[in-house]
């Protein structure tokens, strides 16, 4: 069977959620973590978490992308067990045995997310349509024989001097003849 794992290609999720999901621990979607909220309202981190989060099982933290892994029955046991636990410890509900149907429910939506090759690379994002909160889901492949490097796909240059900063209006930059 498979499951979602947080995954980390750059250092951003550690900036743009509070708390940020660690690398490597199992992810659901995690729209439950709104129910009460109105996201229409949310501003900053909250937002951010909304918008585009998976959510992390051990942290209960937020991650951008998730990758398609394999899974044992028992770590699937365990991820049940650990979320619902975090129900209990977070979400509010009376008691793990309450909150395992849930929690099962949760874990099959994200291992149905992963009908894919392993280390394909999920995505979700999350909107608010009609006063219901809408998920939708994008999947990430790499190419035959490529590495997963995050290196290759941004690259930091040490800079010695501050250059000057150009003034621009970037809602010109794509007409021309002006």
């Amino acid at each position: 069977m498979r499951l979602p794992r947080a995954i980390r290609l750059d250092p951003s999720d550690a900036f743009i959620f509070d708390p940020a999901a660690e690398p490597g621990e199992w992810v659901v979607p995690g729209a439950f973590r709104f129910w009460g909220a109105d996201p229409a309202g949310l501003s900053g981190k909250p937002r951010q978490a909304f918008r585009s989060g998976f959510l992390g099982l051990s942290s209960f933290g937020w991650s951008t992308l998730a990758t398609v892994s394999e899974a044992t029955s028992a770590e699937r046991e365990a991820a049940v067990t650990l979320l619902s636990q975090q129900l209990v410890r977070h979400m509010g509900a009376p008691s793990e045995a309450e909150a395992r149907p849930a929690a099962e429910g949760e874990i099959a939506v994200a291992a149905s997310l992963c009908d894919h090759p392993v280390g394909t690379i999920l995505a979700v994002e999350r909107t608010l349509e009609d006063g219901e909160i809408r998920e939708r889901f994008r999947t990430l492949h790499r190419r035959a024989g490529a590495r997963l490097d995050p290196a290759r796909a941004f690259a930091f240059v040490p800079v010695e001097e501050e250059e000057p900063v150009e003034d621009f209006d970037i809602r010109t930059l794509g007409r021309t003849g002006s």
